[in-house]
């Protein structure tokens, strides 16, 4: 079972960082822009989650969500029930840099409460939209898969 959790812990990661790298390899150096060159509000609309914000210490960590399903010296992976798991990267000061959010098929908060009203629906009816905010060195990004089961991916990442 132990091995089994090593496997999709990695198979997670291996996903969340390509889409991680991908995004930041199209993102555009911008103050006052996200990718789809809408205006970026001052402040992020979604900028936690369950507490864990970037910056806290993975103590603070563990002690709001428990003990993590799969644990590393740089990130901690929590299924939080059958259709949501999270992901915590931190940096070597083991302070929060990244917070991915999976929910599957249901529960994922509306895309204009995490990126605003304005996203980019592709013609496979996927959706996708990173706004970076500047002032305060972090984006968010939300993306949603089309398919059997809907995968929403809600990303905060230390810029």
């Amino acid at each position: 079972m132990r091995n089994m959790k090593l496997v999709l812990f990695s198979v997670v990661i291996g996903i969340i960082t390509l889409g991680l790298g991908a995004a930041n390899g199209n993102a555009q150096p911008s103050r006052t822009r996200e990718l789809n060159s809408a205006p970026v509000a001052q402040r992020p609309l979604f900028s936690e989650y369950k507490g864990i914000r970037l910056g806290m210490t993975s103590a603070e960590v563990h002690s709001q969500l428990g003990e993590p399903t799969v644990k590393a010296d740089d990130q901690d992976y929590y299924v939080i029930s059958a259709t949501e798991a999270v992901q915590v990267a931190y940096d070597a000061m083991h302070k929060v840099v990244t917070i991915s959010i999976d929910y599957h098929g249901v529960g994922a908060p509306d895309y204009r409460n995490v990126v605003g009203a304005d996203i980019s629906e592709r013609p496979d009816g996927s959706l996708y939209k990173l706004v970076r905010y500047e002032a305060q060195r972090l984006w968010v990004s939300y993306s949603r898969t089309v398919g059997p089961v809907m995968i929403v991916t809600i990303t905060i990442q230390k810029i």
